[in-house]
């Protein structure tokens, strides 16, 4: 077991140095102007990593998701006439759909929660080393509670953390981006490591693996919600106070940035509010983040 977590690391941390390479000289699409020249989309070498090494039952989840966000990458904020929303943004939701559809076949109704995490850790993968600190947490976090399972829960969480570690250092520094293959296929990784952990905790319990593993994930899940919010709070609360104008903005709006902001969300908000502005005024709800959550960007167009 140890050999192949060493050798997730070092592939994807070769990799990494290896695709940073090829995208700075293809000069294609992939290389943004962000931060004066950017690499995007270097989380192809993690995710061939992930791929390598996850147990083959589930390595076709995460190989699917990839696949979609991958195409996100390379396609971008492209629109065509006979769509509403963006060529990418269709990508991720069809990837997303896929990944509730069928991995439920293998990990029960946790997969349409496990399809959810997508979005945390792409709102995370917007700030420099964001993303990598919450998959490095989280793994930390659940090769914690995996101590009373015995070894044989350690291994997903193991192999994410050694391609992340791998693939960490340049995205410190802020010199690559994950792009979406990078952030999709860690989250839906994470998702099945809290599947499988919650999922073993119901098998010796009276719960049961699959009302266990949809806990698992549940739970886990929204502490990500947390430590991304709490890892991005300084930017996001100059997005939002800036950007957005909401004024003193709450923890409670920074993890409802993290659920529901980027296009996906918006996109929703269209489809649900339309063109409507709604006013929060109640104290409470400002505290939980609903100024956020009903910001809806079509109302001020």
């Amino acid at each position: 077991m140890y050999t192949e977590i060493i050798l997730a690391f070092l592939i994807s941390a070769i990799l990494t140095l290896l695709f940073n390479w090829i995208i700075k000289k293809s000069g294609s699409s992939l290389y943004t102007s962000i931060r004066g020249g950017t690499p995007r989309a270097v989380g192809i070498a993690p995710f061939m990593a992930l791929l390598l090494f996850f147990p083959p039952i589930y390595s076709g989840i995460v190989a699917l998701i990839g696949i979609f966000a991958f195409l996100d990458d390379l396609v971008g904020r492209k629109k065509t006439n006979m769509l509403p929303f963006e060529i990418g943004q269709l990508s991720r939701g069809i990837g997303m759909i896929a990944v509730a559809v069928i991995g439920f076949f293998y990990i029960g109704p946790a997969s349409i929660l496990i399809a959810l995490m997508i979005q945390p850790l792409n709102i995370a993968d917007m700030q420099p080393g964001a993303a990598c600190s919450t998959v490095i947490i989280m793994c930390i976090l659940a090769l914690i509670l995996a101590i009373p399972l015995g070894l044989s829960v350690y291994y997903i969480p193991l192999v994410i953390l050694a391609a992340c570690i791998g693939y960490a250092p340049l995205d410190y520094k802020g010199k690559i981006m994950m792009g979406e293959i990078g952030n999709h296929s860690f989250a839906v990784a994470l998702g099945i490591a809290y599947a499988v952990l919650g999922g073993v905790y119901g098998s010796v319990s009276s719960i049961g693996y699959s009302a266990g593993s949809f806990l698992g994930v549940l739970v886990l899940f929204t502490l990500s919600l947390f430590v991304t919010a709490f890892i991005r709070r300084k930017n996001l609360n100059i997005f939002l106070e800036e950007r957005l104008e909401i004024k003193n903005p709450y923890f409670g709006d920074y993890v409802m940035d993290v659920l529901t902001g980027g296009g996906l969300g918006d996109l929703l908000r269209k489809i649900i509010i339309g063109k409507r502005e709604i006013i929060i005024k109640r104290h409470t709800f400002k505290i939980l983040g609903f100024r956020r959550l009903v910001y809806n960007p079509y109302a001020y167009k």
